[in-house]
């Protein structure tokens, strides 16, 4: 049940259930193609004439095409229907700390080239222009791609989307940074910036391949440099007053614990993030600033090395298991999602890595059934953060209308 505002609400209008069955019908497609209009008709459960306007209203606005004809064992052969990726691109762009990585997508988010790599311009006032000269070029060489629909961009910090402004990166260094506003200015395009790990959300959100998405509430936790969460429920992103709802990384696990980064002591980032777990391995303070200066020491190496059967290395995975577990207990306890999405560096040796967040999980549920809440790896190379950025200017095309 949801609550109807009486100062911010949309009337319902005489097309207001055709637009919401033509969203329904294109959504059916993008999930389902190659689809017959009478396959589509079953699904929705309404009489074929009917689906044929709605399909003739998406076949006008170009969001979909009547593709190769299908098999029938008995009169005409079905037109199946696919979405209209032909005419569309979009660019995703990731940004950190060491380097930025750029994808050109089609408008379902597949990847059309392979993924761009350059060094990110660590001086506030040079990042957008390079940044610029980068798209400009991607999108001159390749204008088979047709028009671009937009960028999204995402960052690890806190983000203001309504004015695309990035407030604050600590592992960039930067502040009050404008980004959409001088780059949509540089390139002519739209542009969308959010926080790195609500757009991993999103992009489970409206995942085309892989782990289909579900209904209800979902939860996305990122252990790499720093420990990020971001939670959706019934499909949309929970962002809280100023968009900070999710900075679970600084949850406190001890108030005993490691320096973090924010300032506070024994903040779950402290205790899972690449740097804790390095200095866990090497024996070293994991308190910040000690532990964020360079190390030869990687968690791929120590993965390794624990793959290889050394002790020490398979202590340091499972112990950064345990506290993984302990945090991904109070998102449980806080949300209670259907499934978490868990990426990182530390997953690389789940195998090892799994039975201590189980067992962390279990000793901190309040009730059986919450020790036992999925938990799905969404590996490196899927790039969740790439799709996730694709996704913030694709989506908004099979978005639902918002009535009442």
């Amino acid at each position: 049940m949801r609550r109807i505002s009486p100062t911010s609400f949309r009337i319902a209008r005489r097309g207001t259930s055709r637009e919401i069955n033509r969203q329904i019908a294109l959504n059916l497609v993008r999930a389902k193609q190659p689809i017959s209009r009478a396959d589509l008709a079953r699904l929705m459960g309404v009489r074929r004439g009917a689906v044929s306007r709605l399909v003739e209203d998406l076949l006008r606005t170009k969001q979909v095409f009547e593709g190769a004809k299908g098999e029938s064992k008995r009169g005409r052969k079905p037109r199946h229907l696919y979405i209209d990726t032909r005419r569309s691109c979009a660019l995703a762009v990731d940004v950190s700390a060491s380097r930025m990585l750029v994808l050109v997508t089609d408008s379902l988010g597949h990847p059309l080239l392979e993924i761009q790599e350059f060094p990110t311009v660590l001086r506030p006032d040079g990042f957008v222009k390079e940044l610029a000269r980068k798209i400009e070029r991607l999108l001159s060489e390749h204008p088979q791609f047709g028009s671009c629909l937009g960028v999204g961009v995402v960052v690890a910090g806190l983000v203001d989307p309504g004015r695309g402004r990035l407030r604050n990166a600590p592992t960039l260094g930067w502040q009050n940074l404008e980004i959409r506003g001088p780059l949509q200015a540089a390139i002519g395009l739209p542009v969308v910036v959010e926080n790195d790990v609500k757009a991993c959300v999103l992009a489970q959100l409206w995942a085309v391949r892989g782990h289909a998405p579900l209904e209800g509430t979902i939860a996305f936790v990122n252990a790499s440099d720093g420990v990020g969460a971001s939670v959706a429920i019934d499909g949309q992103l929970l962002r809280g007053v100023h968009n900070n709802a999710g900075e679970l990384g600084h949850v406190t696990l001890s108030m005993d614990g490691p320096l973090c980064a924010c300032g506070q002591k024994g903040c779950w980032e402290a205790y899972v993030s690449v740097r804790a777990t390095v200095a866990r391995y090497l024996g070293t303070d994991p308190s910040w600033p000690a532990s964020a200066g360079p190390s030869r020491t990687t968690v791929a190496a120590i993965v390794a090395r624990a793959h290889a059967g050394e002790a020490r290395a398979i202590s340091t995975l499972r112990e950064t298991g345990y506290y993984l577990g302990r945090g991904l207990a109070t998102v449980v306890k806080a949300f209670e999602p259907r499934r978490i999405y868990v990426s990182g560096e530390i997953t690389e040796g789940w195998e090892l890595v799994s039975p201590s967040v189980r067992q962390a999980m279990r000793e901190q549920a309040l009730v059986p059934e919450a020790g036992e809440t999925e938990v799905v790896v969404v590996p490196l190379g899927e790039h969740p953060r790439l799709r996730g950025a694709a996704a913030l200017v694709t989506s908004p095309a099979f978005a639902a209308p918002v009535v009442a």
